[in-house]
C-alpha cells in the first residue's frame, strides 16, 4: 500500500492545500507539523530546504504547486482537457498571486519596509479578489467551466490562511467567492478533515 507523509510548519499556509487535496482524495497521510524551533536542524534534509515535502513511498517531493498539479491530475481535479488545465493553472496562479503579495507584507520584519509595502500588497489583494468574483459568477460557481478543479480547493485553503493572518475573511465582500469556499469546505472528506484539524498557529 502506498504511503504518504506531509512535512508543513503547524500552520495553514502553503501545506493546507495539499492536506486538503489529499483528504479530499481519501488519502490516509502522516501530517508531520513541525514548529519554527524544530525546523532549523530539520532544513538541511529538505529538498531546496524548504517546505512542503510530501512522501511518497519514502521519496521527497517539493514544490507546493507542482505537488497540488500531480494530487489534482491524481483526483480528476485537473480538466478534460489541455485549454482547461491551462484554465485551472491561471486561476490557481492568480490565487497564489494574492497569497504572496499579503504573505510577504505580513512575514516581513523591517517595520519601515512593511509599512512602504502594505499600500501595493492590498491593492493587489483587492484588485484580484473582483477579478476571481467575476470569474466565479461566470463559470457557474466555481473558477473554471462549472465544476470543481484543484484551483478551486486552493483558493478555499489559501482563504483559510489569509483569513488567520488578517483576522478577518478576506471575502466578506465577494459573495460567489465566500459560497465557494464554503461549496469546497462542505466536501464530505474535506469536511471531515476540518472538524478533526489540529489547532494551527494561524
Amino acid at each position: 500500500m502506498t504511503t504518504y507523509k506531509l512535512t508543513y510548519f503547524n500552520i495553514t499556509g502553503l501545506g493546507e492545500p495539499i492536506r486538503y487535496l489529499l483528504s479530499y482524495g481519501g488519502i490516509k497521510f502522516e501530517d508531520q507539523r513541525v514548529s519554527f524551533e524544530e525546523w532549523p536542524a530539520l532544513k538541511p534534509k529538505m529538498p531546496l530546504g524548504q517546505m512542503p515535502v510530501l512522501e511518497i513511498d519514502g521519496k521527497q517531493y517539493n514544490q507546493s504547486k507542482a505537488i497540488m498539479r500531480f494530487l489534482g491530475k491524481k483526483f480528476n481535479l485537473y480538466g478534460s482537457d489541455d485549454y482547461e488545465a491551462l484554465e485551472i493553472d491561471a486561476a490557481a496562479d492568480s490565487a497564489d498571486d494574492m497569497r504572496q503579495a499579503i504573505s510577504s507584507y505580513h512575514w516581513e520584519e523591517d517595520a519601515e519596509h512593511k509599512k512602504k509595502m502594505k499600500d501595493g500588497a492590498f491593492k493587489k489583494m483587492a484588485f484580484l479578489l473582483d477579478k476571481l468574483e467575476e470569474q466565479v459568477k461566470k463559470n457557474g460557481g466555481y473558477l473554471v467551466r462549472g465544476k470543481l478543479s484543484w484551483a478551486d480547493i486552493l483558493y478555499a485553503a489559501l482563504c483559510d490562511y489569509l483569513c488567520n493572518i488578517l483576522g478577518y475573511n478576506v471575502n466578506k465582500d465577494h459573495v460567489e467567492l465566500k459560497k465557494l469556499v464554503d461549496k469546497v469546505a462542505a466536501t464530505p472528506n474535506i469536511k471531515a478533515y476540518l472538524d478533526k484539524r489540529p489547532k494551527t498557529q494561524m
